[in-house]
């Protein structure tokens, strides 16, 4: 036992005999283990955060979407233009005989649209929608004013509810309920201000919300809906209610080959599913690509240790006169380099770990999301283990010429 610890002891005082070169050596570990462990923190704060917002809009449900379903960016643009949801459509889903599960549905309608109100102008996202589903919904509160109601949609209302952002930015220090915004060119009378939320996928303080059919005959270029939404009594009822949605929509449609159907029906643990897919690949190949310096720092480190390895021939030759053999001069050197290795993977743990809850402090504020930070356990477990392994793979070369090198040429040696 006794003579590890000294071939360890050896090698820390080796390292630590020159901290410069030591630090300039794992300078390439510590970047790339701080690079994966803050993609891998962000990337799981991504997640939770959208799955989060996915898992509010309720289990029970159904979002129905215009054109095939994309299966790649060539296909969005498609599904965009698509005119296969009219109001025929949200009628016929409405009716019990058709869904029997049924309990509340809204169409909406995009807007791409700048608002404005005298000379202050903002970019908000303008649904044209139904003020009780998003309600219901997104569980948003009221904080001055009244919802429109099914009645205003029914009239084609000019009616609006601003987000509390939107609000502040278009009536500075003024009450916003009654007096007029304009979207495109028709003027709307604001009817409420929703209090200040958290924000997210879908952020209510920075939205404007009209009647649907307001949107759809005033303000939309197609005379079609981009989705429909639909609540069903409960999520054991979400299966069947989607295959009672394809077979009224089928109908509709004078379709019998479900390949060429001209919408999809999403259910949120789909959605779910697809995203959290999505952004594990994502985060999975980001770290990859950054993974590269870490091989970039294993050369480095194998490079360093080639240079120690000839200044230091006196020393290896004075060693093996003195009884070591060619193992404990390969285990020396090898532990030198894990030791370099692993205390860059733990800087770089550290560093990973404060740059992460920084960005998680960062995000939160700057976009008003309720962004919460994950320490990555399995990527600071990765870490570690790469950067030990890279302080084998890249340490036994060096190591191996050292402990091969002659007692006597290495005595000799100036």
């Amino acid at each position: 036992m006794a003579a590890p610890i000294y071939t360890f002891r050896t090698a820390y005082r080796a390292v630590k005999a020159n901290q410069v070169r030591s630090g300039l050596t794992i300078l390439g570990i510590v970047i790339g283990i701080t690079a994966i462990m803050l993609i891998v923190s962000i990337g799981e704060g991504a997640q939770s955060l959208i799955l989060g917002q996915i898992q509010g809009l309720g289990a029970e449900t159904i979002v129905v979407r215009p054109g095939q379903k994309p299966t790649g960016p060539a296909d969005v643009g498609g599904t965009l233009f698509s005119d296969s949801l009219k109001e025929r459509e949200v009628d016929a889903l409405r009716r019990k005989e058709n869904v029997p599960d049924h309990v509340t549905s809204a169409p909406v309608v995009f807007i791409s649209a700048p608002v404005t109100h005298g000379s202050e102008i903002e970019h908000p996202t303008v649904f044209g929608w139904s003020a009780q589903f998003m309600e219901s919904m997104m569980k948003v509160k009221v904080e001055s004013g009244v919802l429109f109601d099914e009645e205003d949609i029914k009239q084609y209302a000019s009616v609006a509810i601003l987000g509390s952002d939107i609000a502040a930015d278009l009536f500075i220090g003024e009450d916003p309920v009654g007096k007029l915004i304009r979207i495109k060119t028709k003027n709307f009378r604001v009817v409420a201000v929703l209090k200040k939320g958290g924000g997210g996928l879908f952020n209510p303080n920075k939205m404007v919300v009209i009647p649907y059919t307001t949107a759809l005959t005033y303000l939309s270029p197609g005379k079609h809906y981009q989705e429909i939404m639909i609540k069903v009594s409960s999520p054991e009822a979400v299966a069947r209610s989607v295959e009672d949605i394809k077979q009224t929509l089928r109908g509709l449609h004078n379709i019998t080959d479900p390949d060429k159907d001209d919408f999809y029906v999403e259910t949120q643990q789909a959605a779910i599913e697809q995203i959290g897919t999505i952004l594990a690949v994502l985060t999975a190949f980001l770290s990859s690509v950054v993974a590269i310096s870490l091989v970039v720092g294993g050369i480095g480190v194998m490079n360093v240790m080639l240079v120690s390895v000839t200044e230091r021939t006196k020393e290896i030759g004075l060693r093996k006169a003195l009884g070591a053999q060619n193992k404990d001069i390969l285990l020396q050197f090898l532990l030198e380099a894990v030791i370099l290795t692993v205390v860059g993977g733990l800087i770089g743990i550290s560093l990973g770990i404060l740059l992460g809850y920084g960005a998680s402090i960062i995000l939160s504020n700057n976009l008003g999301v309720e962004w919460v930070f994950n320490f990555p356990w399995k990527a600071a477990g990765i870490g570690i283990g790469v950067a030990g392994g890279v302080g084998i793979i890249f340490g036994i070369y060096p190591a191996r010429k050292a402990s091969q090198k002659s007692p006597i040429e290495a005595l000799r040696y100036e």
